[in-house]
């Protein structure tokens, strides 16, 4: 069965953006305020960090709990991974995540400036240079024969959407509109002539894109 490079659960705004400009340390998103965007998730049943038994079911938990599914790694932009640019002056920033990252699976790292791997917990970063399908090898031998999941950020995801690599996309759109930012698309018909599109909305007022290979 073929390893699918799949994206899942990536939110942007309804004209298009995944995230803001100027990123920061103390500004993960730029200066888009990441609720506006990822409070559908945050308010799922199955919320991995929620602290008690409440939360919604339905479409957006089936979201949420398939996130994990059948993904045995993960590749990330340098920009997800962290705030830093260029070379890096130290090697004491691990991620946003703190000592539990939520993957729990090898972590490769697209970056031009690669670094030492390391484990925290039961997920390992590595730090991978190379075109994205070089690094989908070496993710595809890492995932041992389950799937690999394009985690982000939008960038990333579109460098691999250009190079003909995704198999399957999750595309949650929130109804607010942004104006700037790190844009997927000017519209989602932009893929229709690579890949099929069914649109779902649900009751929160997200609206489930699911695409897939024609």
């Amino acid at each position: 069965m073929k390893q699918l490079l799949r994206v899942m659960n990536l939110t942007v705004s309804s004209d298009g953006i995944g995230a803001g400009e100027n990123q920061s340390l103390e500004n993960p998103f730029g200066h888009v305020d990441p609720a506006r965007l990822f409070s559908w998730a945050g308010a799922t049943a199955s919320w991995p960090m929620r602290a008690d038994d409440g939360g919604s079911r339905g479409l957006d938990d089936y979201f949420t709990r398939d996130f994990a599914r059948n993904i045995g790694a993960e590749i990330m932009g340098r920009n997800k991974f962290g705030p830093q640019r260029g070379p890096w002056q130290d090697h004491e920033w691990r991620g946003w995540w703190g000592e539990e990252p939520p993957f729990h699976t090898p972590v490769f790292v697209m970056t031009h400036h690669e670094r030492p791997s390391f484990t925290l917990s039961d997920t390992t970063f590595h730090f991978v240079g190379g075109d994205p399908a070089t690094v989908l090898d070496r993710a595809r031998e890492a995932a041992q024969g389950k799937d690999v999941r394009l985690g982000g950020g939008v960038t990333t995801i579109r460098q691999f959407l250009d190079a003909g690599l995704v198999d399957t996309m999750h595309v949650a759109v929130s109804p607010v509109e942004l104006g700037s930012g790190l844009r997927l698309w000017e519209s989602p018909d932009e893929l229709l002539d690579r890949y099929h599109l069914e649109v779902v909305p649900s009751p929160s007022g997200m609206t489930h894109h699911l695409f897939w290979r024609r």
